[in-house]
């Protein structure tokens, strides 16, 4: 079986070692988060599919928005410092969010759907997810 997303596939395998390497190395429930996202990503990877884009979108999204909520309520504890602020939850949450937004349109793009249109160019410049897979 062919890989559908080779890119996709790399950052779903490095987002679920990341999240089991938290999930075991601290108690933090919200890990979990980063462990099915990138699991999502493997199967995105590998298979791919607009139903499934779509779908994972808006489960990110969702995610995303508990994430906020989360980061929110640890507000009051954060440092002002970089380190810190790439572990709060808040900013996985806006990043969660912002991904999800992305693949809800990636879903929708033309070289997902695969709709053609008379030329190539009108397509390329459709298409935002800089792939030809329409052009094959």
């Amino acid at each position: 079986m062919k890989i559908k997303s080779p890119v996709t596939l790399g950052l779903g395998a490095f987002l679920t070692a990341f999240g089991t390497w938290g999930l075991i190395a601290s108690n933090n429930p919200a890990k979990f988060i980063p462990l099915f996202i990138g699991l999502s990503l493997v199967y995105l990877g590998w298979r791919g599919g607009r139903r499934a884009t779509v779908l994972m979108g808006h489960i990110i999204v969702v995610c995303g928005c508990f994430l906020i909520t989360y980061g929110i309520y640890l507000l009051p504890y954060a440092k002002p410092d970089l380190e810190h602020i790439l572990k709060m939850p808040l900013f996985w949450g806006l990043f969660c969010l912002f991904g999800g937004i992305c693949a809800i349109y990636h879903g929708f793009c033309r070289c997902v759907t695969g709709r053609t249109t008379e030329t190539d160019e009108p397509l390329r410049q459709a298409c935002h997810c800089g792939e030809d897979k329409h052009l094959s």
